[in-house]
């Protein structure tokens, strides 16, 4: 990868005069804040993201006060899930226009962990900016039911009724993996598309592996994807077990025409 699309800056979130939206996604695995919570929020808060898709979010006792107040350590507000999602969630800044959000939960698997997605559609620049769906997952370790809920996740991305979809989550799966090749059939993957930053997500202490991801329908331009490599180290090791993703994105404006590239 050149060294350039490693250093280069993503842009940063505006609306185009031609009524399209930049904005900065960031998928990000928290396990349920049992780390250092300020340096989480530190991390979140320096990639300026405007939406947030979380994994292991608090589910248990004071599940939400525990993520509205890490939602407002990194200027946010909770969009949807939490423990009502079984541990996925979104956060987002005060730029969202929300439409409507849904929480689901996942078939049970007899002695397997609950997943679920959580689930919205928001717009960007007003009321009649450029609508977008957004979904964050977090797919079985177990690579049967894993393959199930990839197609689950195709089915909620379907059934949201906007054209243009971003998705991302702990996928549990390195790229190539049966599950990550049905999910990249459909949609584009964004590390793929512009690599930017770094690539492996998991651990901060040892980086070896990408097995979180942000996911996209076509229609949507990925200006940048990757591991942000400004972030304090420090904060990277005691905030969670994952490295987080973030992208740059422009989403059309509403009946506009599509990039073509």
């Amino acid at each position: 990868m050149p060294t350039d699309a490693t250093t280069s800056p993503l842009p940063n979130s505006r609306t185009e005069p031609d009524g399209s939206a930049v904005i900065r996604v960031l998928s990000y695995n928290i396990r349920s804040l049992r780390d250092d919570t300020a340096a989480l929020a530190r991390v979140i808060k320096a990639c300026a993201p405007d939406l947030v898709l979380v994994q292991e979010a608090p589910r248990f006792f004071r599940w939400r006060k525990k993520l509205a107040r890490l939602a407002r350590a990194a200027d946010l507000v909770i969009l949807s899930g939490g423990g009502s999602a079984a541990g996925p969630a979104l956060l987002c800044s005060l730029r969202a226009t929300v439409e409507r959000t849904e929480d689901v939960l996942l078939p049970l698997t007899p002695g397997l962990h609950r997943r679920g997605l959580a689930t919205a559609v928001v717009r960007f620049g007003g009321a009649q900016g450029p609508r977008l769906g957004v979904v964050s997952c977090h797919l079985s370790l177990q690579k049967d039911e894993r393959y199930a809920q990839g197609g689950m996740l195709l089915d909620a991305i379907a059934g949201l009724g906007v054209e243009h979809v971003v998705a991302g989550g702990d996928l549990n799966e390195r790229p190539g993996g049966r599950t990550f090749r049905r999910l990249t059939a459909t949609l584009n993957d964004a590390w793929a598309t512009r690599p930017w930053g770094g690539e492996y997500t998991s651990t901060p202490q040892d980086p070896h592996q990408r097995i979180d991801a942000i996911l996209t329908t076509p229609g949507i331009e990925v200006l940048g994807c990757g591991v942000p490599g400004f972030l304090h180290p420090g904060d990277l090791r005691a905030a969670t077990d994952h490295l987080p993703v973030l992208a740059a994105l422009r989403v059309p404006a509403a009946g506009g025409a599509q990039p073509t590239s």
